[in-house]
């Protein structure tokens, strides 16, 4: 998995009282930030901002458009984007996987009884970077994936020079992946996920991914450079 890129524990919809009557509100006025999963029709925008920001780095894209369609036909509900004004943003693919470490079968394959939720590329358009997006996106993501009850981890495998990003977000190195991509090493590094009793109490106040969520922004937000 490659990456270029303090809240409330739970994604709960915004709730905002009309500024106007509602007789002359505006109509079709797309929220101001909203994070939902994503779908096939997303494939394209979601490929524009990969391509764009690992062409230019290191000549490979994690997934390709046909891959990223894959994912998004097979398990939608395991990708995670930021919508500002409808415009796709940063974004968030994983899949499910059944073994303790990664295999080049985890680049291509969905598990569907794996407990390990394989993430395979976190990424932030090229004009939204440097605002703390991805680190928030990859909160959110982790605190969404406690609601499933079925997974146990999360897995990523990452150039070395991320290495310290992720840790900020929990992860813990498990060591060199066995999967290399053209010259590119990587290691792999994992999230334990826990809680899940307390967390499917309270996923009635998720509603994820039936519905479009709002992402309200605190102010109190880490703002971490990626």
């Amino acid at each position: 998995m490659m990456s270029v890129v303090g809240a409330q524990p739970f994604i709960k919809p915004m709730q905002t009282s009309p500024s106007v009557s509602p007789g002359i509100q505006r109509r079709h006025t797309l929220p101001a930030s909203e994070v939902r999963p994503l779908n096939t029709q997303d494939a394209i925008s979601v490929f524009e901002i990969e391509r764009e920001a690992f062409i230019s780095v290191s000549g490979e894209c994690p997934l390709h458009l046909d891959e990223v369609r894959h994912f998004l036909t097979l398990c939608p509900e395991l990708s995670m984007g930021w919508f500002e004004e409808g415009r796709l943003v940063a974004f968030i693919i994983g899949s499910l996987w059944d073994q303790d470490r990664l295999t080049s079968d985890a680049l291509t394959l969905h598990k569907p009884c794996g407990s390990t939720v394989h993430i395979h590329i976190l990424a932030v358009h090229r004009t939204f970077r440097q605002q703390g997006k991805g680190p928030i996106l990859m909160w959110r993501y982790l605190q969404y994936l406690r609601c499933l009850p079925n997974v146990r981890r999360a897995v990523l495998m990452c150039e070395d020079f991320l290495i310290p990003f992720y840790r900020k977000s929990g992860f813990k190195v498990l060591g060199r992946c066995a999967i290399t991509v053209a010259n590119l090493t990587f290691t792999e590094m994992w999230y334990p996920i826990s809680g899940h009793a307390y967390m499917r109490r309270n996923s009635e106040a998720i509603r994820f991914p039936q519905h479009p969520l709002t992402l309200p922004l605190a102010k109190t937000d880490e703002q971490v450079d990626l």
